[in-house]
C-alpha cells in the first residue's frame, strides 16, 4: 500500500493580468501618494465599517484636487468604488462612493464616462435609483419621518446620481439611449419631478438632467407625455407656470419635448402646447436682477445668474428650432439655407444667357426687391436719438397691429413681441464683471438665432409679407439699440465682434435694403475686417488649417463681408455702394485672401451688380471699371480653386468651382448688357 502524502502547499496565484502600480517619478507626487493616497486606499478596503466610511468620505473630499485625483486613478480607486464601496452596508460609504464618481466624471474627459458605461455603471445607478424611489414612496416609514441625517444622505446620493447621469449623457449618444431605455431610472427621475418632499436644489438638478437627456430624444419625450404614475408632464407644466429657476428649467425640458414630438405652431400638442406657451415665462425670468449671486458650492441651487443664462439658452434654442415650424407651415422655400451656411449660390444664367437665377440657398437678400422706404442714413447720431425718433424710424408704434397678423405663428409672435425687447435690454447692460459679460454674450446669441431664422425666409414677390411687416420694426430696433452701440464702441473683444457682426448680417439681410445705418457706419465693418484679417485663418488652399477645417465660412471676415454686401444692396446711397463695391473688389484681388472670403465677396458682387436697372450698375460698376478687375481675377481664381484639396475641404472646393463658373458667366452677362449695348 502506497504512502499517503500531504499535498504540497502553494502560495495563491497572482492575477496574471494585473500590474503593480508604480510610484510616480516626481518626488512631490511620490510623497503625496505615500502620505495621503495609499492610507485612504487601504482604509477604503478595510474590514472595519467605520474605517471604510471615513476613507470614502476622505476620498470624496480630496478627489477635487487634480493631483490627488490623478494619483487615486492610478491606484484603481474607480474599480474599488464600483466593486466594493457602492455595495457597502453603510449608506455613508455608498453616498461617498457616488460622490467620488460624480466628481471624477465632471472633472475628467468624456472618455472616463464612456469607460464607466462600459463597466456597466448604469446597473449600479439603477439599483441605487430603485432604492431611493422606494424610500420616497414608502408608506412605512414615511420619508418625512426619517431622521434628518438619513434624509440628508439620501439627497446627497440623489444629487450625485443626477450629476453623474448628466455627465454620462453628454459623453456619447448610445449612453443616452441606454439611460432612456432603463425604466427604473426614468421612474426615478419622474418621481423626483413630482414628489413634494424634494428640496429645491435636487429639483433643479433633476430638471437640468432631464433637459440634457430630452434633447432630440423622441423616446424620452413620449415617455414623459405617457407617464401616468407620476404625471410628469402635468407637473412640468405646473413648474413652468411658477417663477424662478425651476420654471426656467421646466421650460427647457418642455421645449426639448415639444421639438422631439414635433409639437409646433402648425401642429400643436395637448391643449395647443408648443414653444409659444414657454416664451412668457422665460421672458419673465429675464427681468430678475443678475447682480446678486449665491454663495457656496454647487449643491446650493441655481443662482440668479444661472437662471437668466439658462433662460437665454432656451430662448436661443427656440429661435433656432423655430425654422422647423416655418418649413412645416410653408413659410420658407424647401431647401432654404441654415443660418450657418455661407453665401447664397448664384446659379448663373439660363439657356439664353440673359437670365440670372438665384439659388434658394441664400444668406443674402433677394434680388430686385422694391422698397418704398427711404434710407435712414440721414438720421441723427445715436447720442441725439430719442425714443420718439426711434418710433419714427422703426415703426414701433404700429408694432402690435402688425403682430396681429402672426396668429398662425404664435411662437414667432412671442419672440418678436416679448423676447426681442428683453434681449436688446440685456445687450446694453453695464459690463461690471464676468457674469454680466456672459449674459450679454448669451443675449446676443439668442438675438442672432432669432434674426437668422427670419433672415433665411423668402420675402421675394411679397411672400410672407406678414412676417416681414411684423419683424421689420423689431429688426430696426435691434440694429439701433444692440448692433450700433457695440460697433461704435470699437470693442477689442474678438468674440463680441464675431457675435455682433453675425447679428448685423442677419438684420441687414432681412431688412431688404432698409437697414437704419448711421452715416459712414459701413466703414466700421471695413475697419473690423482689416483689424481681424488673418486671425484664425490658415494658408489659402491648405487643407490642414484648424479654422478652415471646421468651417471656413464662419470667420469674422466672412461676417463683415456679409454685412457690407447686404448694406450695399439697392437702394443704398451711391456713395456707400461705391465704397463697399471698391472694398469687395479689393478683397477678391488682394494676395493671400482666404478662398472662403473671395467666394463670399464675389457672391455679394454678383447680387449687388446683377441688375442693370439698379442705379449702382451704371454709376458704380461701369464708371469705376469693376468689370476689368473681375476679368483679371478669373485666371487667378481658377488656380486658387484647383489648389484646394477636395478630400480635406470638399465643401470649400465645391463652392470655389461653382464661383469660378459663375464669375465667367457674370462677366459674359455684363459685357452683353453694358450701357453701350442697351
Amino acid at each position: 500500500m502506497g504512502k499517503s502524502r500531504r499535498n504540497r502547499t502553494r502560495a495563491p496565484r497572482t492575477d496574471p493580468i494585473s500590474k503593480p502600480v508604480k510610484p510616480p517619478s516626481d518626488p512631490e507626487l511620490a510623497a503625496l501618494r505615500e502620505s495621503r493616497i495609499l492610507p485612504v486606499i487601504k482604509d477604503l478596503q478595510s474590514p472595519d465599517v467605520k474605517s471604510r466610511s471615513a476613507a470614502a468620505t476622505a476620498i470624496a473630499n480630496i478627489v477635487t484636487d487634480t493631483k490627488c485625483r490623478k494619483l487615486l486613478l492610478r491606484e484603481q480607486v474607480v474599480n474599488i468604488v464600483l466593486t466594493e464601496t457602492l455595495t457597502d452596508a453603510s449608506i455613508d460609504s455608498r453616498a461617498a462612493g457616488w460622490e467620488i464618481l460624480r466628481v471624477i466624471a465632471q472633472e475628467e474627459e468624456a472618455d472616463f464616462c464612456v469607460h464607466l458605461y462600459r463597466v456597466d455603471v448604469l446597473t449600479a445607478i439603477e439599483h441605487a435609483a430603485k432604492a431611493i424611489t422606494e424610500t420616497l414612496v414608502a408608506s412605512e416609514p414615511q420619508f418625512s419621518k426619517l431622521m434628518k441625517a438619513q434624509q440628508r444622505l439620501l439627497w446627497d446620493m440623489t444629487n450625485s446620481l443626477l450629476a453623474l447621469l448628466a455627465s454620462l449623457a453628454v459623453a456619447r449618444e448610445e449612453i443616452v439611449q441606454a439611460i432612456v431605455a432603463n425604466t427604473t431610472i426614468l421612474r426615478f427621475l419622474f418621481r423626483l419631478v413630482s414628489a413634494d418632499v424634494v428640496p429645491q436644489e435636487i429639483s433643479e438638478e433633476t430638471l437640468s438632467c432631464l433637459m440634457t437627456l430630452a434633447e432630440d430624444n423622441l423616446p424620452l419625450g413620449q415617455a414623459i407625455i405617457d407617464d401616468q404614475e407620476t404625471r410628469c408632464y402635468e407637473e412640468l407644466l405646473k413648474l413652468k407656470s411658477k417663477s424662478g429657476s425651476r420654471s426656467v428649467l421646466a421650460c427647457g425640458v418642455l421645449h426639448n419635448v415639444f421639438v422631439s414630438l414635433q409639437w409646433l405652431d402648425q401642429s400643436p400638442g395637448k391643449d395647443g402646447a408648443c414653444d409659444a406657451i414657454l416664451i412668457p415665462n422665460l421672458c419673465e425670468a429675464l427681468e430678475q436682477p443678475v447682480s446678486s449671486t449665491r454663495n457656496g458650492d454647487d449643491h446650493q441651487g441655481f443662482s440668479p445668474f444661472q437662471t437668466v443664462q439658462t433662460a437665454l439658452e432656451v430662448l436661443a434654442s427656440i429661435g433656432t428650432d423655430f425654422q422647423t415650424a416655418l418649413v412645416k407651415g410653408n413659410h420658407q422655400q424647401p431647401g432654404a439655407a441654415k443660418p450657418t451656411s455661407s453665401a447664397e449660390e448664384w446659379n448663373g444664367f439660363g439657356d439664353d444667357g440673359d437670365e440670372m437665377e438665384v439659388d434658394g440657398e441664400s444668406n443674402h437678400g433677394e434680388e430686385d426687391q422694391e422698397d418704398d422706404g427711404q434710407d435712414e442714413d440721414e438720421d441723427e447720431d445715436d447720442d441725439e436719438f430719442d425714443e420718439e425718433d426711434l418710433e419714427k424710424v422703426t415703426g414701433l408704434d404700429d408694432d402690435h397691429e402688425e403682430l396681429e397678423d402672426l396668429q398662425d405663428v404664435p411662437t414667432l409672435r412671442g419672440l418678436i413681441h416679448l423676447a426681442v425687447p428683453q434681449l436688446i435690454r440685456l445687450t446694453n447692460m453695464a459690463i461690471e464683471n464676468d457674469e454680466a459679460l456672459a449674459i450679454q454674450d448669451h443675449a446676443l446669441s439668442a438675438l442672432n438665432n432669432i434674426a437668422w431664422t427670419i433672415a433665411i425666409i423668402d420675402f421675394a414677390n411679397g411672400e410672407n409679407a406678414n412676417i416681414l411687416a411684423a419683424w421689420a420694426p423689431a429688426a430696426k430696433k435691434i440694429w439701433l439699440k444692440a448692433v450700433t452701440p457695440i460697433v461704435e464702441a470699437d470693442n477689442a473683444d474678438l468674440g463680441l465682434a464675431t457675435q455682433v457682426t453675425s447679428l448685423a448680417w442677419a438684420v441687414a439681410r432681412s431688412l431688404q435694403g432698409n437697414t437704419p445705418v448711421t452715416p459712414a457706419q459701413h466703414r466700421k465693418f471695413i475697419a473690423l475686417y482689416q483689424a481681424t484679417k488673418g486671425l484664425g485663418q490658415s494658408t489659402p488652399g491648405a487643407g490642414n488649417g484648424q479654422e478652415e477645417a471646421q468651417d471656413p465660412f464662419q470667420s469674422v471676415g466672412i461676417k463683415c463681408i456679409g454685412v457690407l454686401g447686404s448694406l450695399a444692396r439697392d437702394p443704398a446711397p451711391i456713395d456707400d455702394n461705391r465704397e463697399i463695391g471698391v472694398f469687395l473688389t479689393t478683397v477678391v484681388n488682394a494676395p493671400n485672401t482666404p478662398p472662403a472670403e473671395i467666394i463670399e465677396a464675389l457672391n455679394h458682387l454678383f447680387d449687388i451688380y446683377g441688375d442693370e436697372d439698379a442705379a449702382c450698375d451704371k454709376e458704380v460698376f461701369w464708371k469705376d471699371g469693376f468689370l476689368r478687375h473681375l476679368e483679371d481675377l478669373l485666371p487667378k481664381l481658377k488656380t486658387i480653386a484647383k489648389g484646394i484639396d477636395k478630400r480635406a475641404q470638399e465643401e470649400l472646393r465645391m463652392k470655389a468651382d461653382e464661383v469660378v463658373l459663375n464669375l465667367g458667366r457674370f462677366i459674359q452677362y455684363k459685357k452683353k448688357h453694358s450701357p453701350r449695348t442697351r
